[in-house]
């Protein structure tokens, strides 16, 4: 069918927006330092539209790849997200995106999105310290975790 047949766009929805860690621990022993992740720039910002049932340490989410800044669905480990927070989604890209997840529309309303960021916020802090407990960081260190807490060495 051609002509006056198009789909209407998404209704906006709440999803939880994120940002991609600007550096990251990596290697043997955590003693490198990576910027972002594989697929995103560090400080990308991301929606997550899901998570595997019973494991919300690997999120889906939503976000502009980091080589073609093209919009990319991907499973990423929490620990590399940060700033969780609820927000109200209009980009049609992002919400075809999240209808056309398995699991559907994770949060439906303002309030399930916010009592869910917290509790994200919460866990990807537990995984980034749990990932290399009892290990010193590099010096200096960029990680999210000496950043955020203004313990950055000088070098």
């Amino acid at each position: 069918m051609t002509g006056g047949a198009e789909k209407a766009p998404p209704e906006s929805g709440w999803l939880i927006a994120a940002n991609v860690v600007r550096w990251r621990r990596y290697g043997e022993g955590g003693q490198e330092l990576r910027p972002g992740t594989k697929s995103y720039r560090g400080g990308t910002k991301v929606y997550v539209i899901g998570s595997r049932p019973g494991d919300h340490e690997v999120l889906t989410t939503v976000g502009r790849g980091r080589h073609t800044r093209e919009y990319i669905t991907l499973d990423m480990a929490t620990r590399h997200l940060h700033t969780f927070r609820a927000t109200l989604v209009r980009s049609p890209a992002v919400l075809r995106r999240d209808a056309a997840d398995l699991v559907g529309r994770a949060w439906g309303c303002r309030d399930e999105a916010e009592e869910a960021a917290v509790r994200l916020s919460a866990l990807a802090a537990e995984c980034r310290g749990a990932r290399w407990a009892g290990v010193p960081h590099p010096t200096p260190c960029r990680c999210h975790d000496c950043l955020t807490s203004g313990a950055l060495t000088p070098g």
